[in-house]
C-alpha cells in the first residue's frame, strides 16, 4: 500500500506543469522517507530531478519501496479535475491492479472526486549523479532568472553565464543583436528575497541552450529562489526548493562552443 496527502493539489500541479513537456513519462520511487523521480527528456539532453520528502505530506504511507510509472500527459489531466485549493490524496494499492487513484477533496463543498490513472511499465535506468563541487553558485529571485531568460532568447538561441566574485553575467547574441543582463552581488542586500547570492571560487563561464533554460524556467511558481551551481565543462544544477522539504533540479549539459571548433 502506498497513499500520500497533499494539503493542496496545487503543488503536484505546479510540478507537473514545470515538467511534463521535457519528460513525457515519470517513474516515480516511493519509499519510506521520500516519493522521488530522475528522468531525462527525449533528447538525453537534460535531467530532471524532483524529490518530495515525507515532510510536504500530510499523511503519508509506503509499506515497501516501490516505482509507480505515469505518464505526465495522463497525470495533468487527472490533476486538471482538481481545484488548486482540494486536498490531493495519492494512493496505490497492491491488490487493486496497475493503478494509482488521485482523491480530490473540496471540504468547503463537502465534495470528493476519484480519478484513477493506469500505470505504466517504464524501463528506468538510474542515473548516477556525481558528486561536484562547483567553481560558483548564484542563488537569485526566480522571476528575475525567469525574466532574463526570456529576454535574452528573444536574441539568441544560447545562453552565455559569466560568473566572478563581482557578479554575473548573462548574455544572448545572434545576428539581429545582442543582450547583456549584469547581477552585482547583493549577498547583504536588506530583502532576502531580492537579493542576488554569488559565491565564486573561481571564474566560470558557460553556454547552455536557452531553450533548455526556458523550460527549466517553468518551476518558477514552485519557489521565490533559484540557485545556479556552475562549473567549467560541467552540467549545470538550476535547482528550486520545495517547501523547505524537498527540490525540483535540472542538470543541463553546456553546449560546445561551435566557432572554436571550427577554427580549430
Amino acid at each position: 500500500m502506498f497513499e500520500a496527502k497533499l494539503a493542496n493539489a496545487a503543488l503536484l500541479k505546479k510540478i507537473v506543469e514545470a515538467i511534463k513537456d521535457l519528460v513525457t513519462d515519470a517513474p516515480f520511487d516511493c519509499s519510506e522517507s521520500a516519493m522521488c523521480l530522475q528522468a531525462m527528456d527525449s533528447s538525453h539532453v537534460a535531467l530532471v530531478s524532483l524529490k518530495l520528502e515525507v515532510g510536504l505530506f500530510d499523511t503519508y504511507r509506503c509499506d515497501r519501496t516501490i516505482n509507480l510509472g505515469m505518464s505526465l500527459a495522463n497525470m495533468s489531466k487527472a490533476l486538471k479535475c482538481a481545484n488548486n485549493d482540494d486536498t490531493c490524496m495519492i494512493k496505490h494499492d497492491d491488490s487493486e491492479g496497475d493503478s494509482i487513484t488521485f482523491t480530490f477533496c473540496d471540504t468547503k463543498k463537502d465534495k470528493t472526486q476519484d480519478v484513477t490513472v493506469k500505470m505504466m511499465d517504464i524501463d528506468v535506468e538510474h542515473l548516477g549523479i556525481p558528486e561536484q563541487d562547483y567553481s560558483a553558485i548564484i542563488e537569485m529571485p526566480s522571476s528575475e532568472f525567469q525574466k532574463t531568460c526570456k529576454d535574452l532568447s528573444m536574441f539568441s538561441d544560447s545562453l552565455s553565464i559569466a560568473a566572478t566574485k563581482s557578479g554575473v553575467v548573462f548574455t544572448g547574441k545572434g545576428d539581429t543583436g545582442s543582450s547583456i543582463v549584469t547581477y552585482s552581488n547583493s549577498g547583504n542586500a536588506d530583502d532576502d528575497k531580492e537579493s542576488i547570492k554569488i559565491d565564486v571560487k573561481e571564474p566560470v563561464t558557460v553556454n547552455f541552450s536557452i531553450k533548455y533554460m526556458n523550460q527549466f524556467t517553468k518551476a518558477t511558481s514552485l519557489s521565490d529562489r533559484v540557485t545556479l551551481s556552475l562549473c567549467n565543462e560541467v552540467p549545470v544544477v538550476v535547482e528550486y526548493g520545495i517547501e523547505d522539504n524537498g527540490h525540483l533540479r535540472f542538470y543541463l549539459a553546456p553546449k560546445i562552443d561551435e566557432e572554436n571548433d571550427m577554427d580549430n
